[in-house]
């Protein structure tokens, strides 16, 4: 259901004037690329499913294309926005296009690896238009942090797409495609193409839905201790997995003697096996070896090292 004016959403013509007012130019740094599409940040809320009683979290909002359209549907949003003047400005814009829904709108102006908590009410859905080059680890990061984050859809690059929705015996399955399935049913739900961004990224983007588990993967081992044979596996993935999980189990007949265990060939490679396999792997660890792990501790880590390096495109 609309609220809004027909032309309340932001045009080609409005993102270069408010940017050219802001002294605003995009920055590879920050792998910004701004939407100038209104059909197309209206067909990300449908494909979303954003609700009407919907919280919705969006990560790196720029100038306000997705916001607008957010707010539309929504029943609040709360942007999170690390540039300054990006972030300054757009409580502004909200208030001057969408006037009737402006109470409706919070901002949170931090880096989004660093938010632990968000004003007003829990957040049911994050949808958003991720920077190319930190998609994966504030992906991950959110969803470890606000657990009442049930449906999330994000644009990536479309290789980052493919790598998150991959599933195992794909060429390009990996640390983010396990780490993502940990926590949601995971698939690709469309492309994007370059005319929508300004600037015109030299890449396609895809879009990534993910719908939190109903029930938590089964397993005895602390997410820290998966995650860490995914980091492990995958480091060097063209190993077999008695060879790439030494360092992790101590040795390779440790290594060996963990998987055996599980119910795993240790010939296998890392991307033959599912998220649950993993899991298995972890409990059966040799009890020496187990470290004491500080769950709070291990975010961060959780969601860089390979998984950073991967959402980069980085060689594997």
């Amino acid at each position: 259901m609309s609220t809004t004016e027909p032309d309340a959403l932001l045009g080609p013509a409005d993102i270069r004037e408010l940017a050219a007012k802001l002294g605003v130019r995009p920055t590879k740094q920050r792998g910004q690329n701004f939407v100038i599409d209104a059909n197309t940040v209206r067909r990300i809320v449908r494909t979303a499913e954003v609700r009407a009683d919907d919280v919705v979290v969006e990560i790196g909002p720029g100038l306000g294309s997705l916001t607008l359209a957010l707010l539309e549907a929504a029943d609040r949003v709360v942007a999170v926005e690390i540039d300054d003047v990006l972030a300054a400005a757009l409580p502004d814009t909200v208030q001057a296009r969408m006037p009737g829904r402006a109470d409706r709108f919070s901002l949170v102006h931090s880096d989004a690896m660093l938010v632990t908590e968000l004003p007003g009410p829990a957040p049911t859905a994050l949808v958003a238009n991720l920077p190319y080059n930190v998609a994966v680890p504030v992906l991950l990061t959110m969803l470890e942090r606000f657990p009442t984050i049930e449906r999330t859809l994000v644009m990536v690059q479309a290789e980052v797409a493919d790598r998150l929705a991959a599933r195992p015996g794909n060429k390009v399955y990996g640390v983010p495609s396990v780490k993502a399935n940990w926590y949601a049913e995971v698939k690709r739900a469309g492309s994007i193409g370059r005319t929508v961004f300004w600037p015109a990224p030299n890449v396609d983007s895809g879009l990534v839905s993910l719908v939190r588990r109903t029930e938590p993967i089964t397993t005895t081992a602390s997410r820290a201790e998966v995650f860490a044979v995914v980091d492990a596996a995958f480091a060097q993935r063209r190993k077999t997995l008695r060879a790439a999980l030494a360092g992790w189990a101590g040795s390779a007949p440790a290594a060996e003697a963990a998987l055996v265990a599980a119910g795993i060939s240790p010939q296998t490679r890392g991307e033959a096996l599912t998220v649950e396999e993993f899991a298995a792997i972890a409990e059966n660890k040799p009890a020496a070896q187990k470290p004491d792990t500080d769950e709070s501790a291990t975010t961060g880590s959780d969601t860089g090292g390979s998984t950073g390096n991967e959402s980069a495109g980085s060689s594997e």
